[in-house]
Formats: C-alpha cells, structure tokens, sequence
C-alpha cells in the first residue's frame, strides 16, 4: 500500500528558500497523479501544484514562478523546491498521490488524491 511521508519544512525569513521532499514506499509514483496542498491556520486546504502521469504540471496562481515540483522516479520521490518564500506562504504542506484515475486527470484538487502524507510544518516570518 502506498505511504507518503514529507520532510525538509521548518522555519525561513521572507524572501528565502526550501525545499520539501516527499518519499513514497510501497507503490512506484511514476504513473500515478502527485501534488502538493497546503493549509494555513483559519484557511482551507488549497492545492499548490500537482504533476501527472505524463510529466504534465499545474500550478495555482499564488505560487506560479515561485515553486517548482519535480520528481525522481528513481528514488520514487516527489519534490517541492520553494523560493521567494513569504509570510502568506506560512502553512502545513502535504504530499499526496491519486490512484484513482489512471494518472492523467491530475488537476491540483482534492478530488483526484486518494493518498496522503502527514504533513509537514512550515513557516515564513517577516
């Protein structure tokens, strides 16, 4: 069964940078539909961008130019490399896979995911 566990949150001053990784087990992500969420504290979860089976990416408009998601098939994990970081960007970050649709249908929503990670806190100060 496949399990998500995301690493490399923390705490960063506005304008700097990280990189969140998501290591996978159980299940290959090659051909599966992958995306980052995030939820800030009084806000719902909002999908940041999401990568398909083909490589194809979908960015929300807060976050296009600034993130950027990429993957290692290889070492089946998924990543979320973060710049130009800001307070608003403050939230808890999740991985998540969806197996549910072949792959291809991979909009950055909830629907399509069906996998989930745990979460991983981070945090933009001023």
């Amino acid at each position: 069964q496949l399990q998500l566990a995301e690493s490399g949150g923390g705490s960063v001053q506005a304008g700097g940078s990280l990189r969140l990784s998501c290591a996978a087990s159980g299940y290959t992500i090659r051909n599966v539909c992958m995306g980052w969420f995030r939820q800030a504290p009084g806000k719902e979860r909002e999908g940041i961008v999401t990568i398909n089976s083909d490589g194809i990416t979908a960015y929300t408009d807060s976050v296009k130019g600034r993130f950027t998601i990429s993957k290692d098939n290889a070492k089946n994990t998924l990543y979320l490399q973060m710049n130009s970081l800001n307070p608003e960007d403050t939230a808890m970050y999740y991985c998540a896979a969806g197996l549910r649709f072949g792959g291809r249908w991979c909009p950055p929503i909830t629907e399509p995911f069906n996998y989930w990670g745990q979460g991983t806190q981070v945090t933009v100060s001023s």
